[in-house]
């Protein structure tokens, strides 16, 4: 029986019948099936001398990449994944700066691939993003990817054509300088996290369209409400959850996809499978976590072991040490960690608390450390709505209702600052709001958006753990371009989640028209978020220079995360001739239209 609304059943597409645990544990041995010839073989099982992750390590400046179907087995049930050269990951890439690399990328499906190289800087042409920067390459046909290398750092690969990224086709880069590899550490692994399904991707995108909360087991209860009725009275209890439903939303909506369906992998490893770095007592050791998730923010800490964070997005920053990193969809940062004579586990838990991936760090094979409990998942509150009201999230209060909720009594269900509905009303406030407009495609708006970036997000605050936040990341060097901004560029993050639409300016992609940027100024792009959902926003060919509270540069990124009801900005030079994708990198968000094109002319 299937929920077609939070209220109502109806037998139209069967709940999946797996045990929950089977998709938090995986299978010890799971990945691509053995048995297969030399060629196909899962990446956990290939040795390489460099210590780079778990794939095979590919270095030089000509490399031969070959994208075909292959079997695997993660959860206990053979499906065809989508793979680079037979593995999950794919081959990591290791280049230079200053040298030109030529990319063959042949193609073995039955249907049209591409590889886009994410954060790398590099002619329109071979972005790869298809209907944008090239057609795609064809069943059976070969396409040379050719450029230069000019920066250095850890990024990462993977399809832009349909949903293959979900199925598996994606792999580490690593850029060293020109003058030395970038290691500083006796040891350096990738530690690249992903989410699998055994469903069909597409299956999984027309459940989300039929119903926005089908994978979604942690609603609100009665149970809940009585608790709620009890601590604050049935009068605020009321208008709580009236609020929540007028909203057509749950606290509960922390992520689209959850582990009902998701197996969550560290290296190609399930959790049970236990993907392990080795490393002598004392010894550095540069840890290059990737975010290559398709749907799923993770919250990395490794217990007993502080992190000293020395890159974000491929660039260095200076160092900050923390507990507990929120890494999300397409981010990267490098880690340094000494352990000492123990052995220590990675742990990578989804930011909505259903699942994880795990490693180990250990000073020989087969040791295991203790794996934490999951935390249980902290509810959405009125206040990540508020934006701005009542000085911002770091000065609210987010305790006191059933499941993290606030336990503040609103009789007024239309809250100052959101406009509910369909509004075609402009915004309130007198901020830099460029025209927006909303359709059936946006059901919510914030007029006061937020603008801290000192706040680690909901299930991290006040933890107990010095969590990383934009406000600790400063890139070493400043900004690329000293120039101030020529003109501003703003766009609203919109959304209906009851459709399961995203949309920017409340136009889906096939609705808007291109972002035009003249070649050589220098803009200053804002991004606000009228959704309930923190989107990782990527632009192509350029970097997105991070402005500080105060307007000064922050951080050097490719992919910025815009939270819930916060208002972004970030400087762009317009230095990259051609057509560029801009996109949240939720892969199902963008296939949901939350996509631009940008035009540099």
């Amino acid at each position: 029986m299937k929920r077609t609304s939070r209220n109502q059943f109806s037998p139209l597409i069967a709940m999946p019948d797996l045990p929950r645990r089977q998709f938090v544990q995986g299978l010890a041995a799971g990945g691509l099936l053995m048995g297969l010839g030399p060629m196909i073989k899962p990446a956990w099982a290939q040795r390489v001398e460099t210590s780079m992750g778990a794939a095979a390590v590919l270095e030089g400046t000509e490399f031969d990449l070959t994208v075909a179907e292959t079997p695997v087995n993660f959860t206990g049930s053979p499906r065809m994944a989508t793979t680079i050269n037979g593995s999950i990951p794919g081959p990591t890439l290791r280049w230079r700066e200053g040298d030109t690399v030529t990319i063959r990328v042949t193609n073995r499906l039955a249907v049209d691939t591409s590889i886009h190289w994410h954060g790398i800087l590099l002619p329109f042409q071979m972005d790869g993003v298809p209907g944008v920067s090239f057609k795609g390459i064809p069943p059976g046909e070969t396409f040379t990817y050719r450029f230069k290398v000019g920066q250095t750092g850890t990024y990462w690969y993977h399809s832009h054509s349909a949903l293959q990224e979900q199925t598996g086709m994606y792999g580490a880069i690593i850029i060293d300088s020109a003058s030395s590899r970038s290691t500083q550490a006796d040891r350096d692994y990738v530690v690249q996290l992903s989410d699998w399904t055994d469903e069909d991707p597409m299956r999984v995108l027309t459940k989300l369209k039929i119903q926005s909360d089908y994978y979604n087991y942690n609603q609100p209860t009665a149970v809940d409400f009585f608790k709620d009725v009890s601590r604050d009275g049935l009068k605020s209890a009321l208008s709580k959850r009236k609020m929540w439903n007028e909203m057509r939303m749950s606290p509960t909506d922390l992520a689209d996809i959850s582990a009902a369906t998701y197996t969550y992998l560290m290296n190609g490893s399930t959790p049970a499978a236990n993907w392990t770095g080795i490393f002598k007592p004392g010894e550095k050791v540069r840890l290059r976590l990737i975010n290559s998730g398709t749907m799923t923010f993770f919250d990395v800490r490794i217990p007993g072991l502080k992190m000293t964070v020395v890159q974000s997005d491929g660039q260095d920053i200076e160092p900050v040490t923390v507990d507990e990193i929120r890494i999300g969809v397409a981010e990267t940062y490098d880690v340094i960690v000494t352990p000492g004579d123990d052995t220590y586990t990675i742990f990578a838990q989804s930011m909505d608390r259903t699942g994880f991936a795990r490693g180990t760090l250990a000073t020989r094979e087969g040791l295991s450390a203790a794996v934490p409990e999951l935390e249980k998942a902290e509810w959405l509150t009125m206040g990540d709505m508020m934006g701005a009201m009542g000085g911002g999230m770091a000065g609210m209060n987010h305790g006191g209702m059933a499941g993290g909720g606030m336990a503040m009594d609103h009789s007024q269900h239309t809250l100052p600052g959101m406009v509910m509905g369909n509004s075609l009303s402009k915004p309130s406030t007198t901020a830099r709001h460029a025209k927006t407009e909303y359709g059936a495609s946006t059901d919510m708006r914030v007029d006061m958006a937020r603008t801290n970036l000192d706040d680690p997000g909901h299930g991290l605050r006040d933890n107990g753990r010095r969590v990383l936040t934009y406000a600790d990341v400063h890139t070493i060097g400043g900004p690329i371009d000293a120039r101030g901004p020529g003109r501003e560029v703003e766009l609203h993050l919109t959304g209906n989640m009851e459709r399961y639409t995203w949309s920017l300016d409340g136009l889906e992609f096939g609705q808007s028209t291109p972002v035009h940027f003249k070649h050589g100024e220098r803009v200053r792009v804002i991004l606000h978020n009228d959704t309930m959902m923190a989107h990782p926003m990527h632009l192509h060919g350029m970097w997105s220079e991070l402005e500080s509270d105060g307007g000064g540069f922050q951080a050097r990124k490719h992919t910025i995360i815009v939270q819930p009801a916060q208002r972004i900005s970030f400087l762009v030079s317009a230095d990259a001739l051609g057509r560029w994708a801009w996109h949240c990198h939720l892969l199902l968000h963008m296939d949901a239209g939350m996509f631009r094109e940008v035009v540099v002319s």
